[in-house]
This record gives C-alpha cells, sequence and structure tokens, in this order.
C-alpha cells in the first residue's frame, strides 16, 4: 500500500535540514585547509562566486526535480525521463557507500569529544600518537562507529517532522552559535614560540583573509578554481540524491528560489565562519606549518596540540569544538541516511521502520570493514588523487569512488538530462509555481545546459589524475 509522503512544516524546516546536509565535515576540516593552501582571499572569492554561480544550478536542479516528481532519487529520474533512471540508481549507491565510513569518522569526533570531557585529552606531546593508537585498536573504533550510527538511525527512524526536522531546529542554531564563539575567541590568542617570535590570530585572520598573489600564475589560479569548484560540489550535498529527496518534501507552496539563496548563505557562512575560527588559532600556536594538516591531521593532531598549548581554557574550548563538530557531522549522516531509506520505501514500497533498520544494518556491516581497515585488513592502494608519497586504505577508497568519480558523474548526467533531454523549461515551471519570480532564470539556462558539466567534466578528469 501507498503511504503518504511526508512534509517538512514549512520553510524554516527544509531550509534548516537542507543547511545541515550542506554543513558538514567538508566544511570543518577541509575548507580551512584550502583556504591557507590557495592564497586566503583568492580562495574565498572564487568560492563565492562558484556559490552563486555554480552552487546555485546545482541546488536548485536537484530540489526542483525532488519537488517535481515527489520521489526519492532512485525513482525520481525515471518519473522524469522512462531512460535516464540509472543516474538515480548511480545517486543511490553514493550515499550507501559514504554512510559507513561518515559513521567511521562521526566515532572517531565523539572519541575525542569523550576525551576532553573527562579531562583525557591527549597533550601536544602525545597528539600524533594518540590518534594512530586509537583507529589501529581492535574493538574501541567500532564502539564509537556504532554509538554514531545509532544515534543518526533513531533520529531518522523519528520521520521527517518529530527526527530530521525538529533536530535541525535545535542543532543548526547551536552549531551557528558554537562557531560564531570559537571563531571571536580565536581572534583574541597569543601565543610566543620556543625561538620568542609572537603570533596572533589577528594576524592569523590576515592570512585568512587577504589575497595573496605571490607565485600566482595561469595555472595556479586554474588550481584555485578547480579546488574552490571541488570543496563546493562536496560541500552542498548535491549528486548523492539527498537535495532530490528532501525536495521531494517540501510543499508545492514554498519558495524554492528564496530557499535556495538560504541555504547557499548559511552554508557559505559556515564555511567562511569555520576558517576563521581554525585558521587563526593555528597560526597562532603553530605557524604556517600547521596550516598544511588537512583532513583528520589537522582536527585530530593539530587542534589538540593547540588546544593542549592554551592551558586550562583549552579543555573548554576543546569540549566545545567537538560538540560543534558532532552537530556538525550528526547533521550530515542523518540525510545520507535518509536519502537511502526514502529510496528504499519509494522502490520497495517499504514502510519506514523497516526501510531504516535495513538501512542501518548494511551501514553497521559496511562500517565495521571500514574499521577494520587499519587493523586486520590493512592494505596500502594508490589513488589518482594521492599525494606524493601517500596510500590509501579502505575508506579513501570508498571515499574516491563516491566522492571523486560518480558524484561527477551523476551530476554531469543530470544536467544533461535537464539541459538538454527534458530541458530546462521544466524545472523553471516547478520553481515558478504560485507566480514565484524567478531572477536567475537566463543564468540558470546558461549554467545547467553550457557551464556546469564542462566545469564538471574538468573537476572528474583532475580526479581521475587526467589533469596535472
Amino acid at each position: 500500500m501507498e503511504q503518504k509522503r511526508s512534509n517538512f512544516s514549512g520553510s524554516l524546516g527544509f531550509v534548516l535540514a537542507a543547511a545541515g546536509s550542506a554543513v558538514g565535515l567538508g566544511n570543518i576540516w577541509r575548507f580551512p585547509y584550502l583556504a591557507a593552501k590557495d592564497g586566503g582571499g583568492i580562495f574565498l572569492l572564487c568560492y563565492v562566486v562558484l556559490a552563486l554561480t555554480f552552487g546555485f544550478a546545482l541546488l536548485t536542479t536537484e530540489i526542483a526535480i525532488g519537488r517535481k516528481t515527489g520521489q526519492s532519487p532512485i525513482t525520481a529520474y525515471k518519473v522524469l525521463h522512462p531512460k535516464w533512471g540509472w543516474i538515480g540508481l548511480l545517486a543511490c549507491l553514493i550515499p550507501l557507500l559514504i554512510l559507513p565510513y561518515y559513521s567511521a569518522i562521526g566515532g572517531w569526533i565523539l572519541k575525542y569529544l569523550a576525551a576532553f570531557l573527562t579531562g583525557n585529552a591527549p597533550t601536544a606531546a602525545e597528539a600524533d600518537g594518540y590518534f594512530g593508537a586509537f583507529i589501529t585498536s581492535p574493538v574501541e573504533p567500532v564502539i564509537w562507529f556504532a554509538v554514531f550510527l545509532a544515534a543518526t538511525t533513531f533520529v531518522v527512524y523519528k520521520g521527517v517532522n518529530a527526527g530530521i526536522e525538529r533536530m535541525s531546529k535545535v542543532m543548526m542554531p547551536l552549531l551557528l552559535v558554537l562557531i560564531i564563539c570559537i571563531a571571536g575567541f580565536s581572534l583574541t590568542l597569543s601565543h610566543t614560540d620556543e625561538s620568542g617570535v609572537t603570533r596572533t590570530g589577528l594576524e592569523g585572520l590576515k592570512v585568512y583573509l587577504i589575497p595573496n598573489f605571490q607565485g600566482m600564475t595561469a595555472s595556479r589560479l586554474l588550481t584555485v578554481i578547480t579546488d574552490a569548484m571541488g570543496q563546493l560540489f562536496y560541500s552542498i550535498s548535491v549528486a548523492m540524491g539527498i537535495m532530490i529527496t528532501y525536495g521531494s518534501y517540501v510543499k508545492k507552496d514554498t519558495d524554492l528560489t528564496r530557499s535556495v539563496n538560504q541555504i547557499e548563505i548559511f552554508d557559505t557562512a559556515v564555511a567562511f565562519l569555520a576558517g576563521m575560527m581554525i585558521i587563526p588559532a593555528v597560526y597562532a600556536f603553530m605557524g604556517y606549518e600547521g596550516l598544511g594538516s588537512s583532513g583528520p591531521g589537522l582536527m585530530f593532531k593539530a587542534l589538540p596540540k593547540v588546544f593542549d598549548a592554551m592551558g586550562g581554557i583549552g579543555t573548554v574550548v576543546g569540549v566545545a569544538f567537538f560538540v560543534m563538530v558532532v552537530f556538525a557531522a550528526l547533521t550530515s549522516s542523518i540525510s545520507i541516511m535518509e536519502a537511502l531509506v526514502a529510496s528504499a520505501m519509494d522502490r520497495f514500497r517499504m514502510e519506514r521502520k523497516r526501510a531504516v533498520l535495513a538501512v542501518a544494518a548494511i551501514a553497521l556491516v559496511l562500517g565495521v570493514i571500514v574499521c577494520m581497515g587499519y587493523t586486520c585488513l590493512y592494505f596500502e592502494a594508490v589513488l589518482p588523487n594521492n599525494a606524493p608519497g601517500s596510500n590509501s586504505q579502505i575508506l579513501d577508497i570508498m571515499d574516491y569512488i563516491s566522492n571523486s568519480v560518480l558524484m561527477p558523474v551523476v551530476a554531469i548526467a543530470t544536467c544533461i538530462l535537464v539541459g538538454w533531454v527534458i530541458k530546462p523549461q521544466t524545472i523553471i515551471d516547478e520553481i515558478t509555481l504560485g507566480g514565484v519570480r524567478f531572477r536567475r532564470r537566463s543564468l540558470y539556462v546558461a549554467m545547467v545546459k553550457y557551464i556546469t558539466p564542462v566545469m564538471l567534466a574538468v573537476l572528474l578528469a583532475q580526479s581521475l589524475g587526467l589533469l596535472g
């Protein structure tokens, strides 16, 4: 029996849920690193321009597809065009790969939050070895992963209104408040190292905001643009079925253009504040060398050293920071699981509770395998996007396949479908329901038909190692 589809109660619930999906670990541990690496203000400028063009086109397309079809990705594409349903299958494979390893990383964050809460946080001298010892432990990472996955499962099990929307309305404002407070505190920091050099958070802010044109060439600028495009692409949660799923819960009287604008603003603001929170603090205590860390190295090695160097207040700041990161990780993992659950409900006519438990069971098995990738299943692989001298494990391979290969493929196929098969007017008609004005209509058509697919092709080529 076909079930009545749930809806967000209003545009606020939708925007906060969608923004919560967009605001994830990528904003916090990847954005600051790229901003520092790519010339500060130059990267920020490229990111904002791309958010208003590239991000706008992809977000608008997926949310409109979801609302128009009232379906999750696995069935929505087939509703748009019977011969293009294969895009939906790929779009569902992506969150199936992401949820297990994302939850494993969520477990790492919970472990560090518990360490700071109990006063057992790693010291500066221990920070490097502490992380390695934890992830190579045979049992502890699995336990923390299971706890994080259980929290995600609980919210999705409660449903769209009682679970996802209610949680987003609480967590997202708290997350924003925590980020603003920690960012403000970072600017007040000052530290004198062993050589007598004093660095301040305000100097770190200049590193972050002021464009650095030193050594800037055409090829270097292209690298900055592709870095910004890659970060934005992964940040706004497109090409993995999430925005189509959330769009299917949006009421017909919701102004989609306004909602897309608000999601863009929220995601960009949080990414910017994450940089302002991390770069000044790391620069003050570790200089330029500390800014070279990204991913796990930044969050689980560099930042604990900074918190330890702060003295007594460092524990308090560390707790606030990891609470904020847990919120960001949870809002994203919930949206990833919801895309899978909604697809199972639409494709197999499953009730929500059964679909949630089935998805959680699959994620549990795959997540345990991810955790074991650092112990009994450890091996080293070289991927096309590896840094020189670095190797990859199971988590990295799943991340590469989902983020660097499948997501660009799904996004390119979506642009071709909308831009050339069903035509942009199909999306425009959905956006302008009820007389809503679509002020960026001409920009949207140009982006979805020509510019965005070309940009995505460049991004895919770079991920596959076809570009230098």
